[in-house]
């Protein structure tokens, strides 16, 4: 496929900004649990099978690696869900009967900065078994470890009794993919640090009562159980700034309402995770509607010819759907966002060799041109 001029001119952004500024380090350490001291054998073992990480209370949050026979991936007894971030994950209990909690808790490689951006991350997943799925996910970043017996609720008064701790609260809401049993869903926030913050806790910081749920099952008596993985909190980089700096011009020349293929968006067999060729990419598009505030994108995804019509217009909706959601964990408005998928029915190149298959397992855009966009950019 012919490189467009789109393709060559991100490529030339990036370098300059990479050699500027390099890459954001995540500051959280083992952020997809695959370091581990023990195969999990068991229920509720996550604080002493997984390195780096700990439990904050006495509430029994799990590991699930593919190493293991009891508590293996896919399958385990709450459902089924690859690991799509290496072989392991941590499932919890994030609403149960009588207040139950779980959560998890970890150090980061040192103290944040105080009045810099960052941003948190992590994918979900609600496990098939469950009977309610929550709205929000909380978040607590301490200065301190918590080391606690309760199993109750992590609530601000219990908190605010450990006098020598700081505290930041944060939660993430979502209204469309809070309930997914199937796919690993991005859950993201940004935060100006106080330059205290040590540790991240991960859970639902509020009681049963104040808890906003969604019942998945009509006779609903139990909990909301999620897999969680690949965690991670980054600084977030100036991007105008540093791109005014090195002498660029801060949007590119991209033809409006054509579709054009993301030349390093390509998805390896039946899989959908960004690579960091394509996160080099989307920068420079991200960069562009960052400029153009007007400005629309629509994200069509698309596979090859193996499998069933009905499994490659899943996929292709997810490859479509992890492009927009990393758009928007860049910072763009999600209601500048569309997507969708159209499986195999749209090929480019032959599906007779790999080489062709690989090309139709791509990711195409559109910017739209509503009224009032500068196109003389």
């Amino acid at each position: 496929m012919l490189r467009t001029f789109l393709a060559v001119r991100v490529q030339l952004l990036i370098l300059l900004l990479v050699s500027e500024i390099g890459y954001a380090q995540n500051l959280i350490k083992n952020p997809s649990f695959e370091s581990f001291v023990n195969c999990p054998g068991h229920l509720g073992n996550f604080d002493s099978d997984v390195q780096n990480w700990s439990t904050p209370t006495g509430g029994s949050t799990d590991y699930f690696n593919g190493c293991s026979t009891e508590m293996g991936t896919p399958e385990n007894f709450n459902g089924a869900q690859t690991a799509d971030f290496g072989v392991g994950y941590a499932g919890l209990y994030l609403y149960a009967p009588d207040d139950y909690r779980e959560y998890l808790q970890a150090e980061l490689n040192g103290p944040l900065i105080k009045g810099e951006k960052y941003q948190i991350s992590f994918y979900v997943s609600l496990a098939e078994r469950s009977d309610f799925a929550i709205k929000e996910f909380g978040m607590l970043l301490a200065k301190e470890a918590i080391n606690l017996t309760t199993k109750k609720v992590l609530s601000k008064k219990l908190l605010y009794q450990q006098k020598e701790n700081d505290y930041s609260f944060m939660e993430i809401g979502y209204s469309n993919f809070y309930s997914d049993t199937q796919d690993w869903i991005l859950v993201h926030t940004q935060f100006v640090a106080k330059g205290t913050e040590r540790y991240l806790i991960m859970g639902n910081f509020k009681s049963n009562k104040r808890t906003r749920l969604f019942k998945t099952k009509r006779n609903a008596k139990q909990g909301a159980y999620y897999y969680v993985d690949m965690f991670k909190l980054t600084k977030v980089q100036p991007t105008n700034t540093t791109v005014k700096e090195v002498g660029l011009k801060t949007s590119l020349q991209i033809e409006l309402d054509k579709t054009h293929v993301f030349e390093n968006v390509l998805f390896k067999f039946d899989k959908f995770k960004i690579t960091s060729k394509a996160e080099t990419e989307l920068k420079g598009v991200f960069e562009y509607l960052l400029q153009n505030e007007q400005a629309r994108i629509t994200i069509n995804g698309h596979t090859d010819n193996i499998g069933s019509k009905d499994y490659n217009y899943r996929l292709s909706t997810q490859r479509a759907r992890i492009v927009a959601e990393h758009l928007i964990k860049m910072g763009l408005d999600k209601g500048r966002v569309v997507y969708q998928g159209y499986g195999g029915e749209k090929p480019i190149a032959s599906n007779k060799t790999e080489v062709g298959r690989q090309q139709n397992r791509r990711v195409e855009f559109i910017i739209s041109k509503p009224s009032g966009l500068n196109t003389n950019l």
